[in-house]
């Protein structure tokens, strides 16, 4: 008798600890509701209003873990891929993969003027821009097309063809002011 209540009492623990692991995750899928909400998010986490032990945007997810909360993966926008820029003058690292929570840049706070042209000849985006406090300017530009970027700071310019196709870098690194 001392066995049989022995075997469902693990039994039951494994039923427990099952649901628990299902409904709390240590990798659960979430979904945004809308595509601001993702963008916010995002933003969030670029200017440290959210805190997270990691948060990492692919071309097509952003990845957030926290040791309480798990790790919880949401879909990007369809037509809108994300990219964020570290415009420097001495120093930089190399990069692929965007940390919104670790990736730092040498130019914090400060204004840029920023002009992106489409392959198309179109302008995309010519206004000034601050950078976060981690050093980096985030954009949300069309996927699926090339752009040839220019950055200008204290007479300075630094120009960059970048591409918003599945795989392309999220990180920016390489756009040196000279």
């Amino acid at each position: 008798m001392k066995r049989k209540t022995l075997v469902i009492s693990i039994g039951l623990i494994a039923i427990a600890w099952g649901a628990f692991i299902f409904s709390n995750g240590y990798n659960k899928e979430a979904k945004i509701a809308s595509t601001q909400d993702i963008k916010q998010l995002v933003q969030d986490y670029s200017t440290r209003m959210k805190v997270a032990d990691s948060a990492s945007i692919t071309s097509h997810k952003l990845t957030v873990s926290d040791e309480g909360e798990g790790t919880s993966t949401y879909d990007l926008p369809q037509d809108e891929f994300f990219v964020s820029i570290a415009p420097f003058v001495e120093s930089t690292h190399p990069c692929e993969i965007h940390s919104l929570t670790g990736c730092q840049g040498e130019m914090a706070d400060q204004e840029f003027e920023v002009n992106i042209v489409d392959d198309e000849g179109n302008t995309v985006l010519n206004q000034k821009m601050k950078t976060y406090g981690n050093g980096f300017v985030d954009l949300w530009l069309p996927r699926d097309k090339t752009y040839k970027v220019k950055i200008s700071h204290d007479g300075k310019t630094a120009n960059s063809e970048i591409s918003t196709f599945e795989g392309d870098n999220t990180c920016i690194t390489t756009m040196q002011l000279v």
